[in-house]
C-alpha cells in the first residue's frame, strides 16, 4: 500500500476554497503521539483541548471542533476509533465521544507499516507539511503536535513519485521575482537587511498559501521580513481595501517592541511593489482575509502614513 498517497489525498470537505485542515492537523499529531509512544491510544476527552487549540492557531478563522476529523479521518484508511464498547467511532458528537470513552490511534496496517520501515514517519509528516500549510508553518506545527521531525526523517528519502505527483511544482523562481518586486525590502515595515552581498531575514510570502491552490506570481506574493511574514501566515496581520495593512485585535502585546513592530502597523499602506509590477491581487487578499486573518481588525493607529 502507498501510504504517501493515501496521505496526500486526505478526503476533505471543499466549498469555494475554504480551508478544511481538520485531518491533517490530527494526523499529524497522531504522528507525533505515536513518536513519543507507539501503542499509545488517544482518548478524545483527553487530547481534545489540545486538538482544540491546534486548530484555533492552525485552522480557519471561525470557530470549529476536533470532533470532526476524529471521527471523519477514518474513513481515509489512516486512523482507527475504539469506544469502551468495542470498535468504531460513535459519531461526531462531542458529548457522545466524550461518554463512550472514545480513543483513536493510528490503523493497524499504518503502525504496521511505521514498525517496519520507521523512516516512513518523517516522509508522511512531510508530505502533511507541505500539502496543507506555508513553510514559515512547519517548524512550529511539529513542535506543537511533539514531532521531532529531524529525528523523524533519518535515513528517509524525498517522498515518491505519487506524492510528488499529488503536489504541483513550486516555482524556484518564486523568491526571486518577489524580492525584486518589492526591491527588497519588507512591505510591511521597510526592513533590508543585508549581510555581504545577500539578503538576510526576507522570504517571499504567498498571500493565499501555495498549499492552497495560491499561484507562484508577483500578484499573490509580498516581501515581508522574518517577523510580518509568520505573523501573516498566523493571521495577525493581513491586507486591507486601499492596500492597507490590518493589525488582528485578537494579538496582544504590551511591549515597546510589540508596539513599534506590530501594533503600529495598523493602517499603513503596503510598500511596494515598484511601478509597473501589480500589487496583490484582490481575490488572493480576500481569500486571506476570509481563511487565514484572525478576527476584526484593529483601527489605524496613530501617527502619518508611509508613502506606499
Amino acid at each position: 500500500m502507498d501510504w504517501l498517497d493515501r496521505v496526500a489525498r486526505l478526503r476533505r470537505w471543499t466549498s469555494h476554497g475554504v480551508r478544511a485542515p481538520h485531518k491533517p492537523l490530527l494526523l499529524l499529531y497522531a504522528l507525533g503521539s505515536y513518536q513519543q509512544d507507539a501503542d499509545r491510544e488517544l482518548r478524545y476527552s483527553a487530547v481534545e483541548e489540545e486538538l482544540k487549540q491546534l486548530l484555533v492557531e492552525y485552522g480557519p478563522a471561525h470557530a470549529t471542533t476536533p470532533a470532526y476529523p476524529f471521527h471523519h479521518l477514518v474513513s481515509d484508511g489512516v486512523w482507527e476509533v475504539r469506544t469502551d464498547h468495542g470498535p468504531g467511532s460513535p459519531g461526531t458528537g462531542i458529548q457522545i465521544l466524550r461518554a463512550s470513552g472514545a480513543a483513536g490511534r493510528l490503523a493497524p496496517d499504518l503502525r504496521a507499516a511505521l514498525a517496519k520501515q520507521p523512516s516512513l514517519l518523517g516522509r508522511l509528516a512531510r508530505v502533511l507539511l507541505d500539502t496543507h500549510f506555508p513553510p514559515s508553518l512547519h517548524v512550529d506545527l511539529c513542535e506543537a503536535v511533539g514531532l521531532d521531525l529531524e529525528l523523524a526523517e533519518v535515513g528517509s528519502v524525498n517522498g515518491t513519485a505519487a506524492a510528488a505527483a499529488a503536489r504541483r511544482r513550486r516555482d524556484r523562481r518564486m523568491r526571486e521575482l518577489i524580492l525584486t518586486a518589492y526591491e527588497f525590502r519588507c512591505a510591511f515595515c521597510g526592513y533590508d537587511g543585508t549581510l555581504g552581498a545577500s539578503t538576510v531575514g526576507l522570504e517571499a510570502a504567498h498571500v493565499r498559501w501555495w498549499s492552497h491552490d495560491g499561484p507562484d506570481e508577483v500578484d499573490n506574493g509580498l516581501c515581508l521580513c522574518s517577523l510580518h511574514h509568520k505573523l501573516f501566515d498566523k493571521g495577525v496581520l493581513g491586507l486591507g481595501d486601499d492596500r492597507r495593512i490590518l493589525v488582528s485585535q485578537r494579538f496582544v502585546g504590551r511591549s515597546d517592541a510589540s508596539r513599534h513592530h506590530v501594533l503600529s502597523l495598523s493602517g499603513r499602506r503596503v510598500i511596494g511593489p515598484q511601478p509597473g509590477l501589480p500589487p496583490v491581487a484582490r481575490r488572493h487578499r480576500e481569500w486571506h482575509g476570509r481563511q487565514v486573518f484572525h478576527g476584526a481588525a484593529r483601527p489605524p493607529a496613530d501617527g502619518p502614513l508611509p508613502a506606499g
